[in-house]
């Protein structure tokens, strides 16, 4: 089995494309710098000439509020960009990983948002998500979409990293508690793909560590682990005026990942005590 896997400059790109290499499995990873997705032509060639049985498509514009105002910037590349994937996918006979976001959703209510949940997106990068995830099931038969959230991982910016500079140069911070999902580490994402890819249980899946906390608590639990002393403010969503909406319920259902036999990833609280030992770590090489 031969696996690319786009947007390996990125946080899960990078961990997908390590945890393959773990188990041994053909993989090549791929960034701007070998092609440009929104292209089709570039895409093609590329792609043929790789042959792959498998592509991970984890390259995504992902700048939530700049995407407000760079609408045709991210549509080319969540949209555009998947379209051109799908088409590759279809004609070499490859099965596709498209990871989504819980912003697909509209974040109402307050039970968990089910895979099979119409979706309802309330800003314009969720928007072009649910539209990329349209282009993969309308062309493709061998496909996985993978809904995750407030990701964080070595290779790149994140929520985690922002409160740890912040920690180093403020003395307190307002944190919104009112918007609550699953932090999800990308090391726990790869490895559910990466056994994923290997089966035929196609279809849509949410993907988030175990357990859920507000920004709020995610931040003090960050704070607590990082033995950074720091004054937290507990604050609302409307108190914190962001250029995009955010979704404020983000709890997703794991319905499919139960019924299909796949292990569901870890608690997150676990999730981020590794993922902080990863970010010792790398400090201390």
């Amino acid at each position: 089995m031969k696996v690319l896997v786009t947007g390996v400059n990125g946080q899960l790109g990078y961990d997908v494309v390590k945890r393959l290499n773990l188990l041994q499995i053909d993989s090549i990873g791929v960034g701007r710098q070998d092609f440009d997705i929104t292209d089709r032509a570039q895409t093609e060639a590329y792609i043929t000439d790789c042959k792959p049985d498998v592509i991970v498509h984890c390259a995504a514009y992902t700048a939530v509020d700049k995407a407000e105002d760079e609408q045709e910037k991210c549509y080319a590349a969540n949209v555009d960009g998947t379209r051109n994937i799908v088409e590759i996918c279809k004609k070499i006979d490859a099965k596709m990983v498209y990871v989504s976001s819980d912003y697909v959703f509209d974040g109402e209510g307050t039970d968990e948002q089910k895979e099979d949940k119409p979706t309802a997106p309330v800003n314009y990068y969720g928007y072009s998500k649910e539209q990329g995830e349209l282009v993969v099931k309308e062309a493709l038969d061998k496909y996985f979409i993978i809904r995750s959230s407030w990701i964080f991982g070595k290779n790149g910016n994140n929520f985690v990293r922002t409160m740890l500079k912040l920690g180093k140069t403020k003395d307190e911070i307002d944190v919104v508690n009112d918007q609550i999902g699953a932090p999800t580490y990308t090391k726990d994402l790869a490895v559910l793909i990466c056994d994923m890819l290997q089966t035929t249980n196609y279809g849509t899946y949410n993907a988030v560590n175990e357990g859920y906390c507000s920004w709020y608590d995610f931040a003090l639990k960050i704070f607590q682990l990082a033995r950074i002393n720091i004054g937290v403010n507990p604050i609302s969503t409307s108190e914190y005026p962001t250029r995009a909406r955010r979704p404020l319920n983000s709890k997703l259902s794991k319905d499919m990942l139960d019924k299909n036999g796949f292990n569901r990833l870890p608690h997150w609280e676990d999730a981020l005590k590794r993922y902080l030992e990863e970010l010792n770590n790398q400090l201390g090489e």
